[in-house]
């Protein structure tokens, strides 16, 4: 097995030098680089990672606390994370606490600076003194928008904005009585994006109605199903509806097909996560896109820094989105 010395000898420099390309550091000089890399490649040398952890006083592991991987917007930003990860050389332990908030003080009481480096953490119910509680000196990032009024590393996108673009949509579209699904007691996301609905209705100065709100205790297909027949069932039905994720929409657009109501024509539908499924659906599915990969990135930096500099100050970092507007709304595929 090639060894440090035996990579500096091919390259004609010092084990220091292969050791600072290694770790990579930046201050090396190009050719010096060059030619480490081309010796490394030569002689098959892999770095053992875990002694350099130990080293470093590191694990080498983090973890990523999310509410549900069933829900396809969680799964594709973990596979993101994993990604972001390996570039800084972690491995990603993955919990799921299905969104209470005993599950998550169970999670997060059980990871300790003996297992993790950090952790990121896409909360729903944890108020701020668990963190406190629960994770003491482990460095942490938060995902999501959350009443949670903490020093802590922070990334998210605007809720409140991009329900209220989702909801400037319909309205542009002449729908008139636009019903939400996703209204939550406890879910930081669903009240911005309640919030942003109301704040759409306002612009317009259309009324919000409250028969036109339907609440989803889990944002899976059936909830959203169970939810559009009920509002289909009113008298006066709504002509769109907003729903605070795609699978509320899936099943929105379900329950309108089996009872006849055309979509786009009779019912337009945004959801929210730009998940693969929606570029595959019948119809294809309007939704907000937030930059999943960008999140990713952002998150996996933060605690990178984080672990290097337990002192600096927290960060809120707002990534990007965007509204997909396909063919549930009458737009293009």
């Amino acid at each position: 097995m090639a060894t440090l010395k035996d990579v500096a000898a091919l390259a004609g420099v010092s084990v220091k030098t292969v050791s600072n390309v290694v770790n990579g550091y930046a201050f090396v000089k190009p050719e010096n680089r060059r030619r480490v890399e081309e010796a490394l490649a030569a002689t098959g040398y892999r770095p053992n990672l875990g002694a350099r952890n130990l080293r470093r006083g590191r694990t080498g592991f983090v973890a990523l606390v999310l509410p549900e991987l069933v829900v396809p917007y969680f799964a594709e930003l973990a596979g993101l994370v994993l990604g972001a990860a390996q570039q800084h050389e972690w491995n990603v332990l993955i919990e799921q606490t299905l969104g209470t908030r005993e599950g998550e003080r169970d999670t997060l009481a059980s990871l300790g600076s003996h297992m993790i480096d950090g952790a990121i953490v896409s909360p729903e119910s944890l108020e701020a003194r668990d963190f406190g509680e629960l994770a003491p000196g482990i460095p942490v990032v938060m995902l999501g928008e959350h009443s949670v009024d903490l020093p802590i590393d922070h990334v998210g996108i605007d809720n409140v904005e991009a329900a209220r673009v989702a909801v400037a949509h319909l309205v542009g579209l002449g729908r008139t009585r636009i019903a939400a699904i996703g209204a939550h007691p406890h879910r930081g996301t669903a009240a911005q994006r309640l919030e942003g609905y109301r704040e759409a209705h306002a612009e317009a100065g259309l009324p919000v109605r409250d028969d036109l709100v339907a609440t989803a205790l889990n944002y899976h297909r059936r909830d959203g199903a169970e939810a559009m027949a009920r509002l289909l069932a009113a008298d006066e039905p709504p002509d769109a509806v907003f729903c605070f994720n795609d699978l509320l929409a899936a099943g929105a657009v379900r329950a309108a097909a089996e009872r006849g109501v055309r979509v786009p024509d009779d019912l337009a539908v945004v959801g929210f996560d730009n998940t693969e499924e929606g570029t595959y659906s019948l119809p294809t599915l309007t939704t907000v896109a937030p930059d999943k990969a960008a999140i990713a990135r952002a998150a996996v930096d933060l605690l990178r820094r984080r672990v290097d500099d337990p002192g600096r100050a927290p960060e809120h970092v707002r990534t990007p989105f965007s509204l997909e507007v396909r063919e549930s709304t009458g737009g293009g595929a």
